[in-house]
């Protein structure tokens, strides 16, 4: 609203709502806050689960950083920024979601401190950037390199830890590894070669790797085989049916030997494609279309398994492990075709799938795993999620860390020695971003029924003592060298935690003014009054 004279003019229309200066500031760090607060304590071994009910009754049981934030269906734009920081790091690294929440929610509790102090928006702004560019090199020059497949399983094993898969982690750290080096090619490491496919029932000891793929489908016709040996696969894009006209046509048929001439026509078409399938060699024919149901009939009496209504992602996936190329063309088929040690349709509890495995030169692999219920199978799925995007990511950098809170107490110690060479104002920014960092180790120590501020303390004597690797053990409550205890996270996740949080919260507190339609969901009142 604007004044000219004394006669007010609004420029705003009604009901929208205008907050400014500190306010607005104030309202963005207590929502920001408030997301961090949100998964705080799922973080770490000893980190709590929690139960999500959405509107519908569906009820989701996780700590997975990533996964509570987009079920919570945070409205306030603010701690929407918050969230794209997990959702950004789940999809850079895999995992380190929950470290970057918490991260950035700290970075706004020490930002509130300074502006408070009177310390302008800005300077600490350029001090949390200052000191994320030299976070990041001191992250890279304590990392160490990757040694073999041991190190790769040792990620695994590290980032399943405090989930659900946690009992059954060694078996999943094999599959993984396994998984990754399956797909790895020259072109780098494509996680989506990899298909984890979810099945209720059994246990999670039951889970196995599939050097090829599993579809969610069943045969097109019960007296087809179950099984076929050494296949040759073909893969259609096209249904296998008559042919339709290119425009709207009418056939008027004015006898019965003009119809059964016209049948008889048809027939003979639907012959002729499934002739032209047999002929190839295809013992197996997967179409993305729908199938004729004669076709199915000619197939079927020709001893040739057949799927149809295939997702396309299983038919690419299929190409990738088979060999076998897509195709609608009917005049070279034996020259698309794939090869597959077995398929076999297999009922597994109350479900039935189609495995194509023993690929010999499989570039798509699926894992399959169980579980005794929906819920298990779930944060078993998200557990793998996360061990696969950390074993990527560590097989293409070759860089590691220590865990256990240990990167983040070496960056608190190394920056606090920054900040001395920094002038200015900025300096109280470096410092407290520093800070910031040893919410990791606190949380740990918190997460374990510790004492955090005695944690802490342990572990600075211990790093400036020059042990670098020294984490926070929360089994024994003692500090340890995490690389003896293969715990060890790649150097990229704690990388984009810090960049990815740092970027955000420098978003946040450059805004003064905000400027909303209606009432904010979620205003900085309603989040000091959440508890999580």
């Amino acid at each position: 609203m604007a004044y000219v004279g004394s006669q007010p003019i609004y420029i705003l229309s009604e009901g929208s709502r205008r907050t400014s200066g500190r306010d607005a500031q104030s309202m963005n760090i207590a929502a920001g806050k408030a997301v961090s607060r949100a998964v705080r304590t799922t973080l770490g071994p000893k980190g709590m689960d929690k139960m999500l009910v959405d509107t519908s009754g569906t009820v989701v049981v996780t700590n997975d950083g990533v996964t509570i934030l987009e079920e919570m269906d945070v409205d306030h734009p603010a701690a929407q920024m918050i969230v794209e920081v997990a959702q950004t790091q789940d999809e850079e690294t895999g995992d380190g979601t929950t470290t970057a929440v918490i991260i950035a929610g700290e970075l706004l509790a020490r930002a509130e401190d300074l502006l408070e102090n009177d310390v302008h928006p800005t300077v600490v702004a350029n001090g949390y950037r200052f000191a994320a560019a030299e976070a990041r090199e001191i992250l890279e020059s304590i990392a160490t390199d990757v040694e073999g497949d041991d190190s790769l399983r040792e990620i695994a094993i590290t980032a399943m830890t405090g989930k659900g898969a946690e009992a059954s982690r060694d078996l999943l750290a094999d599959l993984v590894v396994e998984a990754i080096r399956a797909v790895e090619s020259e072109d780098g490491i494509d996680l989506d070669d990899v298909v984890v496919e979810t099945i209720v029932g059994g246990g999670v000891a039951d889970s196995h790797l599939v050097s090829g793929v599993v579809m969610d489908k069943e045969r097109a016709h019960e007296n087809m085989p179950k099984r076929v040996e050494d296949a040759k696969v073909l893969l259609l894009d096209a249904p296998v049916e008559v042919r339709e006209t290119e425009i709207d046509s009418q056939l008027d048929i004015t006898s019965p030997a003009q119809l059964e001439q016209f049948l008889a026509r048809e027939e003979g078409e639907m012959r002729e494609m499934v002739e032209a399938i047999v002929d190839s060699g295809a013992s197996v024919v997967v179409c993305q279309k729908a199938i004729d149901d004669l076709a199915v009939h000619y197939l079927s009496k020709a001893g040739v398994m057949a799927v149809k209504r295939a997702k396309k992602s299983d038919l690419r996936a299929l190409a990738r492990a088979t060999g076998a190329t897509i195709t609608s063309d009917y005049e070279d088929l034996d020259a698309a075709l794939g090869d597959a040690g077995l398929v076999e349709q297999r009922e597994l509890g109350d479900e039935t799938r189609i495995f194509v495995e023993e690929c010999p030169d499989a570039k798509a692999v699926t894992l399959v795993l169980r579980g005794g219920t929906e819920h298990v199978v779930s944060e078993v799925e998200r557990a793998v999620h996360d061990a696969l995007g950390v074993v990527r990511v560590t097989a293409l950098d070759g860089r590691v860390l220590a865990g256990g809170g240990a990167p983040e107490v070496e960056l608190a110690r190394q920056l606090r020695d920054f900040a001395d060479s920094v002038s200015g104002r900025e300096q109280l920014a470096v410092e407290a971003f520093a800070g910031a960092l040893e919410i990791v180790p606190r949380t740990l120590a918190e997460n374990a029924g510790l004492d955090p501020i005695d944690s802490l303390v342990d572990l600075r004597a211990r790093h400036d003592a020059g042990d670098l690797h020294v984490g926070l053990d929360v089994y024994t409550g003692a500090t340890a060298d995490m690389m003896a205890q293969h715990v060890v996270e790649p150097l990229r996740v704690k990388l984009q935690a810090v960049e990815s949080a740092t970027e955000a919260v420098e978003l946040l507190l450059r805004i003064d003014d905000v400027v909303a339609a209606g009432d904010l969901k979620g205003k900085d009142e309603a989040f000091d009054e959440m508890d999580f």
